[in-house]
Formats: structure tokens, sequence, C-alpha cells
């Protein structure tokens, strides 16, 4: 191990402490009412339905119909259109292909006392109306009341699709199939609009989701919206369009709420007993082992605000991630396992001075030493924490696919539960920083510091001797 210079203790620490800070407090201006945030910090993160309170509902077939997965699509759709109706934009809408569920989060309506969850479960799980109508008037509550054209039993099948233009380009279109008795009604309307100013707007609910002007009269019973589509908003409109004409309803299989109260008075608790926790772990760690225990705590730390920075969305190429408390106790337990990994380092390094050899070649020997335990005891936690993500994460992601695969020869799927996701996200994340604190950053800093003469004391390192 080639020794540290004098400036790497400095510089490590001082890079530490001024990201930590960052972390926390998170850089952002104020002008007027607008607010820019540059940085983000630990009040930007966001928090689980268990913490800040909230719904917790799933979704399955009424009339237990085995769902196909564009179906299942077109019910994540109607939800998020009338989660976002119900101004609640903070939500989780999951689909599980293998049990035929929808699972939906969202938290309690902020600043709005009576906000009635079941009632919003109630709402979310109506069946959705599609309607075609001439122009797009509204009355004062929003309800369509053009003309009536077709409604959601009228689409046979919508569909996101790549169509090539006149000038030999490409765009992004929504195909409408329609029955044969949708197919005249609406021969006449366009035909009857061809060449106006006066749209056919669609309609889900009392939500205008596109209003095209019509070209010429349709015939044959097909149809295409065109329009500024991606790949992704053709199908997304398709999946509306869709599921107004789902041919299943749906309802609750489970529902369950959770009191902000309780929530909040868990994550005071546990921020509470966590700086107690630090306090207490800077005196026993500097007590015990001196330098190198002094040196493991600045590490944790370290670890600590990486890991509130990956789950606030401090890093511009990581979207922010859901803390819940299962997730504050994977930060607690990686915590744990970074004070373990440095007691072993810090009784090696005792060991070897103790056994008459030089400060120089005890560091060397002591994380020489130390590194194999500590490897092997991480691996085991970075196994099970890629599990738990798997396991327990949205069902198509990549571990989620993969995992299913395995189980599947067991005759179970993987399912999804974010609370427990959380917890593999920060054991996985808090297991990493382990590596780079406690091993890495730790050694740096520690070997840095013995190259003063002054602090050349076998004591000062967790000896017993000053030798």
């Amino acid at each position: 191990m080639k020794k540290a210079k004098k400036p790497v203790f400095f510089i490590v620490f001082a890079l530490i402490l001024a990201f930590a800070a960052s972390v926390i407090f998170g850089f952002s201006t104020q002008y007027g009412d607008v607010k820019t945030t540059y940085i983000k910090g630990v009040e930007d993160i966001r928090l689980g339905i268990d913490i800040q309170g909230g719904v917790d509902v799933t979704f399955v077939p009424a009339d237990d119909i085995d769902a196909t997965t564009e179906q299942l699509d077109s019910v994540m759709e109607v939800i998020k259109q009338r989660l976002t109706t119900l101004k609640i934009n903070d939500y989780e809408v999951y689909e599980d292909d293998a049990n035929d569920r929808v699972i939906v989060r969202f938290p309690w309506q902020a600043g709005e006392e009576n906000f009635d969850p079941e009632a919003a479960v109630k709402e979310l799980g109506d069946t959705a109306v599609l309607s075609f109508r001439k122009g797009t008037d509204s009355d004062e509550d929003g309800a369509p009341t053009g003309e009536l054209v077709l409604d959601g039993k009228d689409v046979a099948h919508a569909e996101g699709v790549r169509q090539q233009k006149e000038d030999g380009t490409f765009e992004y279109v929504v195909s409408l199939d329609l029955t044969s008795e949708a197919s005249d009604k609406f021969a006449a309307a366009t035909g009857e609009l061809a060449g106006s100013d006066t749209p056919i707007s669609i309609w889900m609910d009392n939500d205008m989701i596109s209003a095209p002007t019509v070209n010429e009269q349709i015939t044959g019973g097909k149809a295409v919206i065109s329009g500024s589509f991606t790949a992704e908003s053709a199908k997304s409109l398709a999946d509306k369009i869709n599921a107004g004409a789902l041919p299943f309803s749906i309802k609750t299989s489970s529902f369950k709420t959770i009191s902000p109260t309780l929530g909040e008075g868990a994550l005071k608790a546990m921020v509470i007993s966590g700086i107690i926790a630090l306090a207490f772990i800077l005196i026993y760690m500097t007590f015990l082992y001196k330098i190198p225990g002094f040196v493991a705590v600045v590490g944790i730390i370290g670890q600590v605000a990486v890991t509130l920075a990956c789950i606030s969305g401090y890093f511009s190429f990581y979207s922010s991630s859901t803390l819940t408390i299962p997730g504050i106790a994977g930060i607690i337990l990686t915590v744990g396992m970074g004070v373990d990994a440095n007691i072993i380092t810090g009784e090696r390094i005792r060991e070897e001075l103790n056994a008459g050899k030089s400060l120089d070649n005890s560091l060397r020997s002591g994380y020489k030493r130390a590194f194999s335990a500590i490897l092997d005891g991480n691996l085991t936690s970075i196994i099970v924490a890629i599990i738990l993500m798997a396991a327990f994460g949205t069902p198509d992601s990549f571990l989620a696919s993969g995992l299913n695969k395995v189980l599947s020869w067991f005759g179970i799927g993987a399912t999804t539960e974010g609370v427990i996701y959380s917890f593999g996200f920060t054991l996985f994340v808090g297991t990493l920083m382990n590596f780079v604190m406690g091993v890495l950053a730790s050694r740096l800093m520690v070997t840095s510091l013995s190259r003063f003469k002054f602090l050349r004391n076998k004591k000062l390192f967790g000896g017993d001797s000053n030798e």
C-alpha cells in the first residue's frame, strides 16, 4: 500500500464534508414566486406514503378474466388520467401482468384536511367514458356539450403506429378501427365537418385528450389521428382511447390507508435517533481506536450523504427515488455495517501494532487483513439488496423481469411493494459506499495522517504502547 501524502487527509475530509453539506441543504434561488432548484437537498426527497401518509390500492378485473398486457396498459392510462384530474401528481402506478393486477399508490392531498381517500379510490375504479364529439365545447363543470358522434363501444381498437407521409418522411399517428355500426355514423359526421374549422374532439370522462380537424370524409371504418406525436405519445393516446372501450370493469382487491401523523412521527423519531446514534458512534470509535476511529466516522458521514443524494435526485444522471420507513431502516443498517467494517479494520491494526510491527507495516497489514472479511459481508448484502429490488420493484424493470423467469420455475411471480424496494435500494447504495468510504477513503485519510511526525504514536492508532 503506497502511503498517501500529507495533504490527502485535508482534501478528502473537506470534499466529504462539503458534499454532505450540499446534500443536506441543496442549492436553489428564489425570484418572486419562482423557485429554481440547482442542487436538490434533503427537503426535496420524495417521501413514501408510509411517512407522508396516503393510499395503497390494488385493482383487478371484476369478472376474473385473463387480461392482456394491452388491456392492463389501458387501465393504467385511465387511472393516471384520473389521478391528474384529482390533482394528485405524486403517484406510483404499476402493472403486474402475471397476476392481472394494477397497483396504485398516492399520498394524501397536500393541504386538504377533508381529503376522502375512499372516494378517490372509487373514482379511480369507475369505468371510463370515452366519447367523440363535434367541436370542443364544455359546460361549467368541464363536461363536453358537443353533439355526440361516437362513444367507447364504437371503437374496436386503437393503436399507435408509424406511417409514411406523402413527402416520403415518416410520422407517428393513432390508428382507429371502428365497429361496423359505428363506421356509417363516423362517415356521416366526417363528411359534414370535412374542410371546416370544427374538429371532432375525443374526450375521456370530462377531459379532452385530442381534437383533430377533419380533412376529408372517412369511410371504411378506419380513421387516423395525426399530429406532433412521438412513439410514446401515440401509444399513450391509443391506450387512453382503448381504455374507454375496455371489455371488463375493475374492482378493488386490496385497500389500505396510512395516517400522515403516524408517518411524520416515525420519520421524526428515526431522524432524532440517527443523530443521537451518530454522536455515540463518534465518541465510541474515537475513544476506542483514536485516529482510525475518528476517520471512520467521517467516512460514515460520506456514506450516508451519498445514499441521501441518490434518493433525492442530487445526481442529474439518476432520477429521484422514494424514501420509505424501511428505506430509512436500510440506511441505519448500512451505517451499522460501516461501523462493523471499521471495527474489523481497527482491531486488525491494533493486533499488528501490539505484535511489535512498525506503524506503517501495521497499517498496511491491518487494512489488507480486514479487506477479505469486509468484502465477504458486503457482497452478501449486495446480493440480498439486488434480489429485494428485483422482487419488489416495478414488474417491468430489468431486474424484475429477470427474477420472474427464475420464480416462474416454482410457480410464483415477483410482486410490487415500493416500501420494500426502498429498503433494498438504500441497502444496495449504502453497502457499495462501505467499500468507497470505509475502505478506500478511510485508508487514504489514515495513512495521510500517519505521515505527520507528531502523530506517529502507536497509541493514536489504537496500539497499547508509545513505541
